[in-house]
């Protein structure tokens, strides 16, 4: 048993769980290292108190669980049979506490398991798995540094396709194309933005063709061994005016300072003010719209969430992003994101790409 499986059996023993059941997908991989998406079918990591692990999987996928897991008990269910009674023939009854994930559950799910294993209590799990998550492992930093430095070799490679005429989708499909041809893919839709619509903060790549004097904002990040990046890079095709470039400077001095605030044992909100601060006495806080930024790991969004509300406290070997943006409705809009990871001593930009205003095309 791994080192995250003992410790989330300790995690059982402290609230007195008589088993947990696993089932997002995502979780499923952190704790065993076998990665699916089994769409509607059932898929259960079950932790029974006192025993060992198992893995309920779809039939179909039986050959992929042998070979990727670390748990070595895995039992399977057809399309015809009912998964919740397969599960109920290898777990012992009399369950008192059951830890599940709430958030993921379906109603018409909890109903049928709750129907069949008739648990007195269910338990989220969910927090715990959560704060096992936000402290990565040496392993995990370097799957981290390594999805940073292809999703910063696709950019350089993208970016040459960048001239007037050639539309927002053809350059995320360049894109997209060198992940696929450096053996990864997008951690996510990989969005370009240009001219009025790079002041959508969460716009959506279309036909609009680049013009000079456009600012182009590019949202992107690859998935490789199971880890995400997450970069925003935003850059002036040709001359553009001196607003633009005004909050260009101003959005990355609020970039530098958010991770200087960045710290083992730094207040969340005190990093999301130190960046929101930056822009608002320049006259631009209103036009940030969106909080600093997020956990990064197994997926793009993870905990913690970076602002102004949030008294959780930073800690070491946590990864996160820090994201300010200015949008200027109807004109024209710059975000520059990166991926920081909390050292023993400060914060180390995993995320190198260059960030100073670059003129392209």
């Amino acid at each position: 048993m791994n080192e995250r499986l003992h410790k989330f059996h300790a995690y059982m023993e402290e609230f007195n769980l008589d088993a947990v059941i696993v089932t997002l997908p995502k979780h499923v991989y952190y704790l065993t290292g076998y990665s699916s998406d089994p769409h509607e079918r059932f898929l259960g990591l079950i932790l029974p108190k006192g025993d060992e692990p198992f893995l309920l999987v779809p039939s179909l996928d039986i050959e992929s669980a042998k070979a990727e897991s670390i748990v070595q008990r895995i039992y399977t269910h057809t399309d015809t049979e009912n998964p919740y009674e397969v599960l109920k023939r290898h777990l012992r009854g009399g369950l008192k506490r059951l830890g599940v994930e709430k958030s993921h559950l379906t109603m018409n799910r909890f109903e049928a398991l709750s129907e069949t294993l008739e648990a007195e209590q269910y338990v989220d799990v969910e927090a715990a798995l959560t704060n096992m998550r936000a402290i990565k492992s040496a392993d995990e930093i370097l799957r981290l540094r390594n999805a940073a430095r292809l999703v910063e070799q696709v950019l350089h490679d993208g970016l040459k396709h960048v001239k007037a005429g050639i539309t927002e989708m053809d350059i995320a499909a360049e894109l997209e194309y060198a992940m696929k041809k450096a053996g990864v893919g997008p951690a996510f839709t990989t969005t370009v933005l240009s001219g009025e619509k790079s002041a959508l903060p969460h716009g959506a790549t279309g036909n609009r063709q680049i013009q000079h004097g456009d600012m182009l904002l590019f949202d992107m990040g690859v998935a490789a061994n199971g880890y995400l990046s997450d970069i925003t890079r935003t850059f002036a095709v040709g001359d553009v005016s001196d607003k633009m470039k005004e909050i260009y400077d101003i959005v990355l001095e609020a970039n530098a300072r958010g991770i200087a605030a960045m710290h083992p044992n730094a207040v969340l909100a005190d990093v999301d003010h130190a960046a929101r601060q930056c822009i608002a006495d320049r006259g631009y806080g209103e036009y940030f719209t969106h909080r600093v930024g997020h956990g990064l790991g197994i997926e793009v969004h993870e905990y913690p969430s970076v602002h102004g509300d949030n008294r959780d406290q930073l800690r070491e070997g946590m990864v996160i992003t820090i994201e300010p943006g200015i949008y200027l409705p109807g004109i024209g809009g710059v975000r520059i994101e990166d991926d920081v990871l909390v050292t023993s001593t400060g914060a180390e930009t995993l995320t190198t790409f260059p960030r100073s205003f670059t003129v392209i095309g």
